[in-house]
């Protein structure tokens, strides 16, 4: 079967929900080998990617009401190959309907052949009976509307319903379905975000300031990848959200301090925390997964950063090297569900369990604990997670201050005043800020100046 933007994201999506994988490296490897030479199929082939992903429960409640038979047994591929055709005709103004079920019925035939009569009744029905299918009323079940209408399961309209109320909730799960800002953060040891922006307007990409970080930079009108550009490849830029950028500002890493990233990943934190310190003083990195220490490295040899040391080590265990009451700066960027990236990775919504949510706080907590060793006098950690969820959260520091009596919070810098609760804790949303949905706590012992 000849490869369209159609059939290869049935592929995905069906790779994403069957083997619970992120959709972007997905694509961006299709993208690489079929290397579509049309920039609209490439276009189209992301759009019906996350479209489909970003409205998938609208789209499941769109079939189950026009077929009568059991939707959960059927093939995923049927399933994506249903969605991928409604949002077409839902949402994809300048294409046909009868393209969008022509596609789906052929690609049908070709994948699953005796069910191309199922799809084709299907998706003629739902375009016949569109407007009159009916949605939970907001007045009279407001979760199972925003469940519904708003694509998200109804388990995280429950849980954001209760720590957030339901207003807040329904802005949240429609701030979630829309396109994020493509956000770069400038490199301090190569440029400033001035002159940055000088630059990227050559481009044409319509490069403006962001509003929180000092660092940061959202293009609006981008024509090429940003790992593409000639400034990327220079070490100029690098891409992060705001939010993301906000938790090593929050540390507020000085020249010259000894700094531990405990959970680093590919690095991204722990570079903007050498920029912070204008390559001066010490960065221990420590990730449990040495692909990823391979990957931190590349990055600061790409950047120019110089004071990053690198260990494959596991957190929740003790250091096996002399570090304990060594750091003036801890960062615990700990693992957690994600659910504050939902604009970029909607496939979390639904690879992600009530049951995997038990996972995380035990983990959390017990990395938090092993970090707070490491802390020397008059130092401070900032524990930090992109999701939404007061189990990763205030419930984790709750646990860690409550066994931990010589612990407190402190304050975080004034440059977070919007961001900031009464607690002193920092918290960022995708409806309150335009930026992914963060938590970071900075935590100090009791009676000593930071």
């Amino acid at each position: 079967m000849k490869n369209s933007p159609r059939n290869l994201s049935v592929q995905i999506l069906t790779r994403v929900e069957e083997d619970r994988a992120f959709a972007q490296p997905l694509l961006d490897a299709y993208l690489a080998r079929n290397a579509f030479p049309n920039t609209l199929d490439r276009g189209l082939l992301t759009r019906l990617v996350y479209g489909t992903l970003r409205l998938r429960e609208r789209l499941d409640w769109i079939i189950r009401a026009v077929y009568t038979g059991d939707f959960e047994s059927m093939e995923p591929g049927i399933r994506n190959i249903l969605r991928v055709a409604l949002y077409q005709l839902l949402f994809a103004d300048r294409v046909p309907a009868y393209a969008a079920t022509n596609e789906a019925v052929k690609m049908t035939k070709q994948l699953y052949p005796g069910r191309s009569r199922l799809v084709n009744a299907i998706l003629r029905n739902a375009a016949r009976r569109m407007d009159t299918i009916k949605y939970p009323a907001f007045d009279k079940n407001p979760l199972l509307h925003i469940s519904a209408l708003h694509s998200h399961p109804l388990w995280i309209v429950k849980m954001w319903g209760e720590q957030l109320g339901v207003e807040d909730t329904l802005a949240l799960c429609k701030s979630n379905n829309e396109i994020p800002p493509v956000a770069i953060r400038a490199n301090r040891l190569k440029t400033t975000r001035s002159n940055l922006i000088g630059l990227l307007d050559d481009c044409d990409c319509g490069a403006s300031p962001s509003k929180y970080s000092p660092d940061g930079i959202v293009l609006s009108d981008l024509n090429i990848p940003v790992g593409k550009m000639p400034l990327y490849e220079k070490g100029y830029i690098q891409i992060q959200d705001e939010a993301s950028q906000l938790i090593s500002l929050l540390l507020c890493p000085k020249p010259g301090d000894m700094v531990l990233d405990v959970c680093a990943g590919v690095g991204i934190k722990t570079t903007h925390m050498a920029e912070l310190m204008r390559n001066t003083g010490r960065i221990i990195a420590m990730d449990i997964n040495s692909k990823k220490i391979e990957s931190s490295r590349a990055l600061a040899r790409r950047l120019g950063a110089t004071i990053i040391e690198p260990i494959v080590h596991d957190a929740t265990k003790p250091s096996q090297n002399d570090l304990r009451g060594k750091f003036d700066k801890v960062l615990v960027d700990a693992p957690c569900s994600g659910l504050g990236t939902l604009r970029r990775n909607p496939e979390i919504k639904w690879n992600t369990t009530p049951e995997d949510m038990k996972k995380f706080p035990p983990l959390q907590q017990e990395i938090l604990n092993h970090s707070a060793s490491y802390l020397k006098k008059g130092g401070i950690i900032v524990y930090a997670t992109c999701t939404i969820s007061s189990a990763e959260n205030e419930e984790v520091v709750r646990e860690f201050l409550s066994t931990h009596p010589d612990f407190e919070y402190a304050c975080p810098t004034s440059l977070f005043t919007d961001l900031v609760d009464r607690t002193g804790t920092f918290r960022s949303f995708p409806h309150r800020h335009g930026t992914d949905g963060f938590f970071g706590a900075i935590l100090k012992r009791k009676g000593e100046q930071l």
